[in-house]
């Protein structure tokens, strides 16, 4: 039997979940309690397991909650005015009886696990931690750190085995041209029928949302969107537009001489030229 293996992934061990962010590992090893700053995402940490994750490229808690009818909309904007943050109002939603126990856990592990994903990606500058406390969650679960980096490998491999080019996670994406499709462009499969689950997404794809803004339009966590994206884009659906190209000032106009030497010096330099 003749066994493949998928390509690389652009991780610097892919072996070793630490080195997705040694400080977070050192963090968990001292049991610490407070908030880690990163370019993507924030964790917040609770001796030194993770209870909570936000992130701008992640739907929030509140999110995922109303989205569906789990709860009221008003329900959880009436909670959140009378507490400093989201897991203030989920404890106050859960104290009242309004959202049972077990819909709230899933609806939190979703939340933290999505937004740890994007909390964890590859950053070009340094995380920051601030020892703080951290909300005590009652009943609503924590998680180790190992276990939310794990995880996040894990999704990391799936996506780039779906389609290996990013491009379109973060990109405002475009509908590919129906024609196109029947030539699909080098890599790509022919375009495959849309499952019920993908044409939500396809719908929403208009040039300008992004998967992020799909996800929160759909109410739906991010990384299942991407997932979905990446088979559209794999499949050729839907394609991420290309930047913009930078804008470049204009060269300055040549200064006017009325110099007699310099002026005869250049139609010289350009006779010569003519030569």
């Amino acid at each position: 039997m003749v066994r493949t293996t998928p390509p690389a992934l652009p991780v610097r061990d892919k072996q070793n979940t630490r080195a997705l962010s040694p400080m977070l590992t050192r963090l968990a090893e001292e049991r610490a309690t407070g908030v880690l700053v990163r370019e993507h995402g924030v964790l917040y940490l609770a001796e030194g397991r993770v209870v909570h994750a936000e992130s701008p490229h992640a739907p929030g808690l509140d999110v995922l909650l109303t989205a569906h009818g789990t709860l009221a909309g008003a329900a959880w904007q009436r909670a959140a005015a009378r507490t400093p943050g989201p897991l203030h109002a989920a404890e106050l939603l859960l104290d009242s009886g309004v959202l049972p126990t077990g819909a709230l856990e899933l609806c939190h592990l979703d939340a933290l696990y999505d937004a740890g994903y994007f909390a964890l990606a590859p950053s070009s500058t340094p995380g920051r931690f601030r020892y703080d406390s951290a909300p005590r969650l009652g009943p609503l679960p924590s998680v180790p750190v190992v276990a939310l980096e794990r995880e996040t490998l894990r999704r990391r491999l799936l996506l780039h085995r779906l389609w290996p080019d990013p491009a379109a996670d973060s990109a405002p994406l475009i509908r590919a041209d129906p024609a196109a499709g029947r030539t699909p462009a080098a890599g790509r499969a022919p375009a495959a029928p849309v499952a019920p689950r993908q044409r939500a997404v396809l719908d929403r794809v208009d040039g300008l949302r992004t998967a992020a803004d799909i996800a929160r339009n759909l109410g739906r966590q991010a990384f299942h969107t991407l997932v979905d994206v990446r088979r559209l884009t794999a499949a050729g659906h839907v394609s991420p537009t290309a930047p913009a190209p930078p804008v470049t000032a204009p060269l300055p106009p040549h200064p006017v001489t009325t110099d007699p030497d310099i002026a005869l010096l250049k139609r010289l330099r350009d006779a010569l030229e003519a030569l």
